[in-house]
């Protein structure tokens, strides 16, 4: 028989939000993978527990090394639990190769569900929470960051960043930028510690705001976009919309179809727009 490979969900601040599952499956697994050792012995120590079994790193740098070797002793019928940091591995942490490998091999895959900083920060938000999109980290670098804002531009979902502190002045007045600093938006810092922290407004006031210097660990929460009548789109916007999947990797005729049946237009019309800014452009 094949084992079981457990993902537990860890505190994201305050240790007393812990599940129960979580202390057990900690003193029973026969092998623990954490992200960080060290952070590992001080939850086990705040919850008063002592793994019986292997306890191993499993982080973003050696990852895709130790994956088989996990995999191997989930085959092995091991009882492997995987915890990170804070909240459910794989969601911005390591963690989908061992998901993906272990589904591979038809090996089990449960969870312990736990605290989360995408869904703390949304119900905190105050912004719209039925229908919302996890974007994780933005990219580092400036071009980058600006191309995969503008491909979600237009969404109306309520969109989700983590973000770290030093680069959030930088994100916010990139989001002003591409969505508008009047779009409403929620900085939501050090959640469940003890100088928890949401603010809320403009992205242009937010902005500002971080341009002061931001501590701690940062989730972002945006307003989806207004929702428009295609008639009431103009040229510009409609070529702004063709450049970003441009920018995303799309050939100009496909970004061209694509926009056009996001906004039940005819291509012709998104073509003609496209055109004539080239030629407006010289």
């Amino acid at each position: 028989m094949t084992g079981t490979l457990v993902l537990a969900g860890t505190p994201i601040g305050d240790v007393r939000d812990a599940p129960p599952r979580l202390a057990e499956e900690l003193a029973g697994a026969d092998v623990v993978a954490a992200e960080d050792t060290r952070r590992l012995r001080r939850l086990t120590q705040a919850l008063g527990v002592t793994p019986r079994g292997r306890v191993l790193s499993y982080f973003e740098g050696n990852e895709s090394a130790r994956t088989p070797e996990l995999v191997e002793e989930l085959a092995g019928g091991a009882r492997v639990l995987l915890v990170t940091d804070a909240g459910m591995p794989s969601v911005s942490d390591p963690g989908y190769r061992l998901v993906a490998a272990a589904v591979e091999r038809d090996v089990r895959v449960t969870a312990v569900p736990g605290p989360s900083a995408v869904l703390t920060a949304l119900a905190l938000s105050g912004l719209p929470v039925d229908r919302f999109c996890f974007e994780g980290f933005l990219p580092r670098k400036a071009g980058e960051r600006l191309g995969r804002l503008r491909e979600v531009a237009g969404e109306r979902r309520t969109l989700v960043y983590f973000e770290a502190p030093h680069r959030l002045d930088d994100t916010l007045a990139a989001m002003a930028e591409v969505f508008g600093g009047g779009r409403r938006a929620a900085v939501c810092r050090e959640l469940t510690k003890t100088y928890e922290e949401v603010r809320r407004g403009p992205l242009a006031e937010l902005a500002d705001w971080a341009a002061e210097g931001v501590r701690g660990e940062i989730t972002v929460v945006v307003e989806g976009a207004p929702e428009q009548d295609p008639a009431e789109i103009g040229a510009g916007e409609l070529v702004r919309r063709v450049r970003a999947r441009e920018e995303a990797g799309e050939r100009r005729k496909e970004a061209i179809a694509a926009v056009a049946a996001e906004l039940g237009l005819p291509k012709r019309d998104v073509f003609d727009a496209v055109v004539a800014a080239k030629h407006a452009a010289g």
